[in-house]
């Protein structure tokens, strides 16, 4: 790589272009933190946005950056990334997100970026560009992230049902909103931790690649790693409305105790998932563990029909994002 005649200023439209992903990250999966916590009650809308943006950005100090190196140097090969892939790939996950967040389809931000980073790089070196192991990981993790949270949230249900089973409903319902803001703090510094690194990646990507940063440094600059944070939890703020009313409501009823269950079982998974290295989604994760805490409840609490139309949405991110972005790599060949 090091190719040191990209111009600085492409170079401040690439970082710009990604911190806008980031940021319509955390605008795009705010539900995926607070969704239950909102639909239960326990917290006001604004307020619980806020807590999650605050867990967003405090992540930065919790996680090791081995997503971030994922990303950045896991995914495609080093001679294939110039700045017209990170173009592609950045244009084709917005646009993906832009799309689904019209229509409140709680789809992958996460998946949307490796899938235009797939796609740019397909259309650009062909299947020689990836480096398998790392969009194998990542393609696994479609599946493996939501049926772990479905197994976690499910266990810790029967669990806690178990604890409590000689309890008055009012007690447990007392505990479990207290609980829920320690799991919803939990999954969101979850969601900061995994999906900032992807865009810290992206970045880190470009600067290896345009050579204003050495390739074989270990860490990514501190500038990069701070404003990936903040950016994610910034959009965050502002937050999701359409589909967290997908995710809170629309799948499965939750009470707060069904509420605190799904976000353990998703923060869990996805600090398992971070501390491995491994982009997830964390649409997926919380989907999943909301699924099986409905399902322990009553199988058919869980509206299917509903849960089958975000599986759908999972299944095409990856190719469609993918398809844009090996558009818009053609476009960009021409304009840069």
């Amino acid at each position: 790589m090091g190719s040191l005649h990209i111009s600085l200023g492409i170079v401040i439209f690439l970082v710009v272009l990604a911190l806008a992903f980031d940021f319509m990250n955390g605008f795009h999966d705010a539900a995926n933190a607070i969704a239950t916590v909102v639909s239960t009650r326990v917290l006001k809308p604004h307020t619980a946005v806020i807590l999650a943006a605050v867990c967003n950005i405090v992540a930065i100090f919790i996680f090791e950056l081995k997503v971030a190196a994922t990303v950045g140097k896991g995914t495609i090969e080093p001679v294939t990334i110039d700045h017209v892939v990170i173009f592609g790939a950045l244009v084709g996950a917005i646009a993906w997100n832009i799309i689904t967040w019209y229509y409140g389809i709680p789809s992958s931000s996460s998946h949307a970026l490796i899938g235009g980073l797939i796609g740019a790089a397909l259309i650009k070196d062909g299947p020689q560009a990836l480096i398998s192991g790392g969009v194998l990981k990542t393609v696994a993790f479609i599946f493996i992230s939501p049926l772990l949270g479905m197994a976690l949230g499910s266990l810790i249900m029967i669990a806690v049902s178990w604890l409590f089973r000689r309890s008055t409903p009012g007690r447990v319902d007392k505990w479990s909103r207290r609980l829920q803001l320690v799991s919803a703090s939990a999954y969101a510094l979850g969601h900061g931790g995994n999906d900032a690194q992807k865009t810290i990646g992206i970045i880190w990507m470009l600067l290896i690649a345009s050579g204003y940063t050495a390739a074989d440094t270990h860490t990514p600059p501190l500038w990069v790693i701070i404003s990936c944070y903040t950016a994610i939890g910034i959009g965050t703020a502002f937050g999701g409305w359409r589909i967290i009313k997908m995710m809170g409501q629309k799948i499965t009823k939750l009470k707060p105790v069904g509420g605190f269950c799904a976000q353990t079982g998703g923060a869990i998974t996805l600090f398992l998932a971070t501390a491995l290295g491994i982009p997830v989604s964390t649409t997926h994760t919380i989907t999943g563990a909301i699924v099986g805490v409905g399902s322990v409840q009553k199988f058919s609490a869980v509206r299917w029909g509903i849960a089958g139309n975000i599986i759908w949405a999972w299944i095409l991110t990856i190719p469609c994002s993918a398809l844009i972005a090996a558009c818009f790599w053609y476009l960009g060949s021409f304009i840069f």
